[in-house]
């Protein structure tokens, strides 16, 4: 801290004294706050030299002549002092922020870690980039369905198991009273097949359809079911479509999402939606897979949306995207896509 200065004096020696004594304040001022301190101290209105300087008045002219002149050179002195001090503290200042806040371009950058799409939709868009290159369309269409388009419209009847409660989540149950549009029952649909009915609805054929989407079951979580989960339906709807073009469309899914050398064969099976009806598995990793599910569309089906079954026939499939992703990485649990563990997630 600065020095006290000594009594105000009206000789010269004293005012050389109080610059003294102000110009080893100011010079060793170490910081910017000390030399404000002594600026006020030692140049200020209270100081000695402004004290001196108001008690001209009271002296004789030469003996104020001459000391005026020791005041302001005093004065001088020490605001010449004082600047060049602060000069210099602001230079060190300066170069205390510039050290502090340097940066090292040699340094390697501090990346951000990027995120990933999730392992399911990665899946889900790999399949939808496949049929979208066989010339397909996507559609979407309502989770919440009408019992009509999730069930009748496809051929499924009202005494059929998959439409219990066992099996179906209602959100409005069976026997309600239709609502101002005529529909009772509505549901979380079981698949996203009511989206092709819809779709013919819409339009006439010809019709290349793929339906990606969440799909729900009353299915109690394990290590190979989800009570929802994801389905990619595909429709094709024309004049004159075979089980050889619904064949070779599913071998060519399959070449794509597991790998070019991968076969397919296909086993009758039944489904109320299609006839003839085939399950459909992939030869991965030296053994069979079951894939999916397909058939020709039933004529019940063309009948309920418009179509004339005479002159048009087409397929459809389904297939779900999380045993895809299962079978494409190697997982074992489906309870792995939902649990949210970025240690699992970080991987993709």
């Amino acid at each position: 801290m600065s020095k006290q200065p000594t009594n105000t004096t009206t000789s010269t020696s004293a005012i050389e004294r109080l610059r003294d004594e102000g110009l080893a304040a100011l010079r060793g001022a170490a910081s910017l706050e000390e030399l404000a301190a002594a600026k006020s101290a030692h140049l200020g209105k209270k100081s000695p030299l402004a004290l001196a300087q108001r008690g001209l008045g009271q002296l004789g002219p030469e003996e104020r002549r001459q000391l005026g002149q020791a005041i302001n050179a005093a004065r001088a002195a020490l605001e010449e002092a004082e600047a060049a001090r602060r000069s210099e503290l602001e230079a060190e200042r300066d170069r205390s922020v510039l050290a502090a806040e340097a940066v090292d371009v040699t340094l390697p950058p501090r990346t951000p870690r990027r995120g990933s799409l999730h392992p399911v939709h990665e899946t889900m868009d790999a399949m939808v980039d496949v049929f979208v290159g066989l010339g397909y369309r996507v559609v979407t269409g309502p989770e919440v369905e009408s019992d009509w388009f999730n069930f009748e419209a496809l051929n499924i009847p009202p005494d059929h198991p998959a439409r219990s409660l066992m099996d179906t989540i209602y959100v409005r149950g069976l026997g309600s009273e239709a609502d101002a549009y005529g529909v009772t029952d509505l549901l979380l649909r079981t698949h996203t097949s009511p989206v092709q009915a819809r779709t013919m609805l819409a339009q006439p054929p010809p019709v290349y359809v793929v339906v990606p989407g969440r799909v729900y079951r009353s299915d109690v979580a394990d290590a190979t079911h989800l009570p929802a989960f994801h389905q990619i339906e595909g429709l094709a709807i024309d004049a004159a479509l075979s089980f050889a073009d619904l064949r070779g469309t599913l071998a060519e899914l399959a070449r794509n999402l597991l790998g070019p050398e991968t076969r397919i064969r296909m086993r009758p099976h039944h489904f109320r939606f299609t006839e003839p009806s085939c399950e459909v598995d992939a030869w991965h990793d030296g053994r069979w897979i079951e894939l999916l599910g397909a058939g020709m569309v039933h004529p019940n089906v063309l009948a309920h949306v418009g179509y004339d079954s005479a002159a048009v026939q087409g397929f459809a499939f389904g297939i779900g995207v999380e045993r895809i992703a299962m079978l494409r990485h190697g997982i074992t649990d489906i309870r792995l896509f939902v649990e949210n563990d970025l240690r699992f997630l970080s991987a993709f």
